[in-house]
């Protein structure tokens, strides 16, 4: 029941991150799902970048990518990618604290681990609720 913080090509340090665990088995555990293996590497908007053009084919830039390496259907493995630089930059065009976009950002791709997707405007919008609930949830840790 790993859960792993990395960062790559940034000096950003996550804090708190004994209480990040916490927080983060709680949304698992709320969710009905068990972490194992959980790894996330805040990094550049280059170094996100080109991992967005290699694996996924895309020529954008992105606050996160999310690679889901789970083989049974109640517990979560994967690797999330975060830019750090878009982090920064959501949190001052969103208007929020940077706290609060960071637990934005590594609840949604906990979310999409958990199978909650994005794409369509409904799901959009269910997926905000979880965030919100999510970033409630660790102000209240």
């Amino acid at each position: 029941m790993a859960i792993n913080f990395f960062q790559e090509e940034t000096s950003f340090q996550l804090s708190k991150k004994l209480l990040r665990k916490k927080w983060l088995r709680a949304i698992a555990k709320e969710e009905g799902f068990k972490i194992q293996d959980l790894n996330y590497i805040f990094c550049s908007d280059e170094y996100l970048f080109k991992i967005n053009v290699e694996y996924l084919n895309h020529q954008t830039y992105t606050d996160i990518i999310t690679f889901d390496n789970s083989e049974s259907d109640k517990e979560i493995e994967g690797d999330i990618f975060i830019s750090i630089d878009r982090v920064k930059e959501n949190s001052d065009k969103h208007q929020a604290s940077i706290e609060d976009e960071l637990s934005r950002v590594i609840s949604h791709g906990l979310f999409h681990l958990i199978g909650y997707k994005d794409k369509k405007k409904e799901e959009a919008e269910k997926m905000r609720n979880k965030e919100e609930f999510a970033i409630n949830l660790f102000k209240n840790l």
